[in-house]
């Protein structure tokens, strides 16, 4: 069911939980919620939804994830899968990283981990949209596109949501899937702490002479990582996705280069592994900041995804942990509102911090840690992380330890996710 015409001012809508964001991570979990016969409410800013029959035909959109295995189980159980297989979407098996300014590199393969690829390129727009496709016409979902949030309210039975237009909802259940700037995170008065990556992500689509082969690359230049990772586009596997994590200054130049220079500072940068790089979409860049709430929860409220944590691109995990914060929160509120426990209570939502919180804040620490190690100049730990790279090259069971954290084999997976 879908709730779009205006209700009287008067009127409150009562639902079993209220999603704010209907991005991916928001629209995965309404669908967790919804299939499981909960009554949803799915609320977003923006005036509609995107429609999947749009994509496939143009060039790929500048933003894209690498989803992993486990994000893909979770995107099979919702349905939303086979559309996005048939419109786009690109399997790597292998990944090379390497030290531009020195010898180390590392190679990983989907053989070696154990699976059949390590992962898949996705625009995140055909994730959407397919999302879309599937959990909107779910008939406990009810959207709310084009609505702003006026006031959020607190009582004893449960969170009132007011919206711009003067609707009121009320649930036991709130939850902001809202991004890293979350105003209902605001609003529900959660410090977030921030840690300024002094990078910007320069982002942009690029045909190379060379075909890419399924595999993800990323070099460290000059302590930035600059990743080159595949697309496939009319079966044309000469695509790549850009993402250069750089010094603000330098990311700026980047974009104002025109497409012919950019080509060949991409290529020059990249050592020309792929051959020649001809720049083929506007380059976008956006300031990096990693950021974490100091809590999820509160009674009848919890954060999602970006709304929660947001994390730097080196390893492409941030949206693969938003759906894991789906999945567990999921989880644990169906098993409640099933057995008649109150789903909304901090019992319950405890349950989802204490299985999501160590996990996120190991993967924010770790990319800390990369940006460290790989962006300082002195020499001893440049020495360092080239042994580290190529010593870890050398010992498979380490390397295949390694490659079960990226694929999102971590720890007990949700039901929805195995």
């Amino acid at each position: 069911m879908t709730t779009q015409a205006a209700a009287s001012k008067a009127s409150v809508e009562r639902f079993d939980a209220v999603i704010v964001g209907a991005g991916m991570v928001g629209t995965a979990l309404a669908g967790l919620l919804a299939k499981a016969g909960m009554q949803v409410a799915l609320v977003e800013a923006k005036a509609a939804p995107l429609q999947l029959s749009t994509f496939g035909e143009h060039s790929p959109a500048p933003r894209v994830s690498a989803l992993t295995p486990v994000s893909q189980r979770l995107l099979t159980h919702l349905g939303a899968w086979p559309a996005m297989e048939a419109t786009r979407v690109t399997p790597y098996r292998y990944m090379q990283v390497w030290d531009a300014e020195g010898s180390g590199s590392i190679d990983f393969s989907a053989d070696e981990a154990g699976t059949s690829v390590l992962g898949h390129i996705v625009e995140n727009d055909i994730t959407l949209a397919a999302l879309n496709e599937q959990v909107l016409k779910l008939p406990t979902v009810n959207t709310f596109f084009g609505a702003n949030i006026q006031a959020l309210q607190t009582t004893g039975s449960g969170r009132w949501l007011v919206l711009d237009d003067s609707r009121q909802l009320h649930t036991s259940l709130l939850i902001a899937a809202d991004g890293a700037r979350s105003t209902l995170r605001e609003l529900a008065g959660i410090k977030v702490a921030e840690d300024a990556m002094e990078q910007d992500a320069l982002v942009t689509t690029v045909l190379c002479e060379k075909t890419h082969g399924a595999t993800a690359r990323q070099a460290f230049v000059a302590g930035q990582p600059l990743a080159f990772l595949p697309l496939t586009v009319n079966g044309d596997d000469r695509y790549c996705s850009i993402v250069w994590s750089t010094a603000p200054e330098h990311a700026e130049e980047l974009a104002a280069l025109s497409w012919e220079r950019l080509g060949e500072t991409l290529g020059r940068a990249f050592n020309h592994r792929l051959g020649k790089v001809t720049v083929v979409d506007n380059a976008h860049r956006f300031p990096l900041v990693q950021r974490h709430a100091s809590h999820y929860i509160q009674p009848n409220f919890a954060l999602v995804g970006d709304a929660a944590h947001s994390i730097h691109p080196l390893a492409g995990q941030g949206v693969n942990l938003g759906f894991m914060d789906a999945a567990v929160l999921a989880e644990e509120v169906v098993a409640a509102w099933r057995r008649g426990a109150p789903w909304g209570a901090l019992t319950t939502l405890a349950r989802y911090e204490r299985r999501r919180r160590f996990d996120n804040s190991a993967m924010l620490g770790l990319m800390k840690g990369f940006k460290v190690l790989f962006g300082s100049q002195i020499p001893a730990l440049t020495l360092v992380r080239n042994l580290g790279m190529s010593g870890m090259n050398q010992v498979v069971p380490v390397k295949r330890m390694v490659m079960r954290q990226a694929t999102g084999e971590r720890g007990r997976l949700p039901l929805s996710c195995r």
